[in-house]
């Protein structure tokens, strides 16, 4: 895991405490057994693909840049009222002390939905391959890779971990370094994030820049920055097949 010197280092710095004590509690052979217990998971690569731009819709409770966003948090509903409005995948935010998540969102938002609803993503600031089986054996389809925060030999190892047990990885990038690196790691589905991990700052031009440098056949997927529909249409002329 790298150090940043940011903001981000704050939340990775909880993220390990975390991870540190749901080891405790949970033992990594325990969750290959509940891995091994759960349905085949859903193809979100598949659910994103096609001519008009697909939505990955966020159930996130907070953030730290724009602090409690609901009291009334209730992920089942939220996911139920996304599928009904047609988003192609669901992204649940676990992240504990700056997000206020939770894994059992995660799980709650899954058996609510059904084994045969749209893909939910674990979306987390992931480092041991020990998250990427707690993610699976909570009912994840798929979960979030950040580049900025792996390098480039720990996303081949959670890469890895990831495709041992059939979970489809979002791989995140913020620059063109990254890219390269998550592109050269063998990651499918690329996500452009437009939000500075280490300033919180957005750059809603950067999904313009990478697209070009991204091979045919990858998913291309643009994050933060999105408020309205016509947010989408610079992101869909640039090449975008989702948004999150």
């Amino acid at each position: 895991m790298r150090n940043t010197g940011t903001i981000l280092d704050k939340i990775l710095a909880s993220k390990r405490l975390e991870v540190a004590q749901r080891r405790r509690k949970t033992s990594l052979e325990d969750l290959a057994r509940l891995v091994r217990e759960q349905p085949f998971p859903l193809n979100l690569a598949g659910s994103l693909w096609g001519e008009k731009v697909r939505l990955i819709a966020e159930i996130k409770k907070a953030s730290p840049s724009k602090g409690l966003l609901t009291k009334d948090y209730d992920p089942p509903a939220i996911a139920a009222e996304y599928v009904q409005n047609g988003a192609a995948a669901i992204s649940v935010i676990t992240e504990v002390e700056h997000f206020q998540g939770s894994i059992e969102h995660l799980r709650a938002v899954k058996t609510s939905l059904g084994p045969d609803s749209i893909p939910v993503l674990k979306k987390d600031f992931h480092y041991d391959p020990y998250q990427i089986y707690e993610a699976r054996a909570n009912g994840a389809d798929a979960a979030l890779l950040i580049v900025a925060v792996l390098g480039k030999s720990q996303l081949e190892e959670m890469l890895a971990a990831a495709n041992g047990i059939w979970l489809q990885t979002l791989v995140e990038v913020h620059d063109q370094n990254e890219l390269e690196m998550a592109l050269s790691a063998g990651a499918e589905i690329i996500g452009i994030n437009h939000r500075d991990l280490k300033t919180f700052e957005l750059d809603m031009t950067l999904a313009k820049k990478l697209v070009p440098m991204i091979p045919k056949g990858r998913m291309i997927v643009a994050e933060s920055g999105i408020i309205t529909a016509d947010d989408i249409t610079p992101l869909r002329r640039a090449g975008v097949h989702a948004v999150l």
